[in-house]
């Protein structure tokens, strides 16, 4: 599953590594480390990208001393805001609520692109974030806290310096026989935002050299 134009993916939060190949399938680049707490998942993962190290738990990777990479792909829980789930929102202390790791691994790896995966219910569930840390801070009147899962994601990419698009797609868009929509999330750095993702690969590459 080597790509040939010698970009480096990081996966986070990798499931099976769906968003890897897909990714892949678009850039060409190779993965050089999953994420992975599952045990299920990640045999998949060791038998379709054998030799490729996974970190374990996100929570506790210091991304400082992890491999630069061009490009990070997370699939982050989905079970704090899914119709189907708890809807806790996107809170710290819950599964979902490992969006904040996801940040912490994009401050520090700094990619020049990070594509993100999440269920349709990101665009209703709950979020609690600096954005709206009191019950007035965004002209909120009820209880309720105003701010959703993916204006929080978006505002945090926005504080990292990151410019993103998102689009909802569904399954059968593009040929299967069920629904299944998911929000799509693409980021670059604000700086890169007409550059090509290709030429990443020398930056992170000479980061991996100094360090």
């Amino acid at each position: 599953m080597s790509g040939t134009d010698g970009l480096r993916i990081g996966s986070l939060c990798s499931g099976y590594g769906g968003l890897d190949l897909g990714v892949q399938d678009v850039l060409g680049g190779s993965v050089v480390w999953h994420c992975e707490i599952d045990a299920n998942a990640a045999a998949i993962l060791a038998h379709h990208w054998p030799g490729v190290p996974n970190l374990g738990d996100l929570s506790a990777v210091d991304f400082d001393q992890v491999e630069p990479v061009d490009v990070v792909t997370a699939g982050f829980p989905c079970q704090d805001v899914s119709l189907a789930g708890r809807r806790a929102g996107l809170t710290e202390g819950t599964r979902s609520g490992l969006w904040l790791h996801v940040t912490r691994a994009i401050q520090s790896l700094r990619p020049r692109l990070v594509v993100i995966e999440n269920v349709r219910g990101l665009l209703s569930a709950t979020a609690h974030s600096h954005v709206e840390s009191c019950s007035w801070c965004v002209g909120d009147a009820s209880a309720e806290p105003p701010l959703r899962a993916l204006g929080a994601v978006l505002g945090d990419l926005a504080s990292l310096g990151y410019d993103a698009e998102w689009a909802c797609v569904r399954a059968s868009e593009i040929g299967a026989a069920h629904r299944r929509e998911r929000v799509f999330i693409a980021a670059r750095p604000i700086a890169d935002a007409n550059g090509d993702i290709r030429a990443g690969r020398d930056r992170s590459q000479g980061k991996a050299r100094a360090a």
